[in-house]
């Protein structure tokens, strides 16, 4: 008897299947570019089903695009029978799921579709089937085995089934210009919350931001610098951030410091960030520039300063 080798298994497995998802991105022409302008259309939601296997996938494609911005949610097939019809609106879409597209469970959804001409697009293996005739676009799933050739396990298909609603995702978010901003709105909390926060999410404004003007005396400028604690000053002239001091100025100008007026000291034109960057981004320019601390500013007008420890707090790396 031979020893069983997993890794030659699993290799396997991962070959088959991407030799299918392969063949899934080449195969994609018009019928995909009608599903994504489909549900682009939907003024209601995207009302995603199916049973067994496909029905987990279909939990989960309605989950990614419900994150992404497009008001989407899954209906169980048997549960739909028995009243959950009453979920489907006039202006929904429907995306129905099942290889072999004969599951009897979905026959009440496909009759309520064309009985009220809700959209619905399909995933199947087999568009001659209940679930392709009654759909108004097919998306075909190619001709790939199993990845359990011998017991006929769904693994090939429930993969291509999944690439293809990520697929029809992403397309739809480009479609719709779905921003990084707009992203943070569905995702406020956990690691990815934390990466799309903006800078105006963490800045410190108002009375916290050590601002002096151009003619102020060093002496109080560094009253101010010592006070707010940012190890800098900003300075304003005519409402604009005309410049910034920091350690480094003050070590350039230690002889005579004390006769000097701030405008005399600052750095002119420093590196500044929009209050709706992205955190992630101020970071990156922090890191770039090597430095710690960055004024917000908005049309040249200080808003509020950010610093990187108030980055790392928030779980931005």
């Amino acid at each position: 008897m031979s020893a069983f080798d997993a890794v030659a298994v699993g290799r396997r497995v991962l070959s088959i299947e991407a030799d299918a998802l392969k063949q899934t991105a080449e195969s994609l022409g018009e019928a995909f570019v009608q599903a994504v302008e489909t549900l682009f259309a939907a003024k209601g939601r995207i009302v995603c089903t199916g049973m067994g296997k496909s029905g987990h996938v279909a939990r989960k494609i309605a989950a990614t695009l419900a994150s992404t911005g497009a008001p989407a949610m899954f209906v169980h097939p048997a549960e739909a029978s028995h009243g959950d019809l009453g979920m489907i609106g006039p202006d929904d879409v429907v995306l129905g799921l099942s290889k072999s597209g004969e599951v009897r469970e979905l026959a009440d959804v496909l009759g309520y579709t064309q009985r009220f001409s809700i959209p619905l697009i399909a995933i199947t293996a087999n568009p001659e089937s209940a679930l392709g005739r009654a759909a108004d676009v097919v998306l075909k799933l190619v001709d790939a085995p199993e990845a359990t050739a011998a017991v006929g396990a769904p693994t090939t298909s429930t993969t291509l089934q999944i690439a293809l609603g990520d697929a029809l995702a992403v397309a739809l978010l480009e479609r719709r210009g779905f921003t990084a901003s707009d992203f943070k709105v569905f995702h406020p909390g956990g690691k990815l919350g934390a990466q799309l926060m903006s800078v105006g999410n963490l800045m410190h404004t108002g009375a916290e931001l050590p601002l002096v003007g151009p003619d102020v005396p060093m002496a109080e400028a560094l009253l101010v610098m010592t006070e707010k604690r940012f190890g800098c000053v900003g300075v304003v002239k005519d409402g604009k951030l005309a410049g910034l001091i920091t350690d480094g100025d003050l070590r350039r100008h230690m002889d005579g410091l004390m006769g000097h007026t701030a405008g005399e000291v600052m750095t002119e034109g420093p590196q500044t960030v929009a209050p709706d960057a992205l955190a992630a981004e101020a970071l990156n320019l922090m890191e770039e520039r090597r430095i710690t601390v960055l004024f917000a500013v908005e049309d040249g007008a200080p808003k509020g300063i950010l610093h990187i420890h108030d980055i790392l707090r928030a779980g931005v790396v």
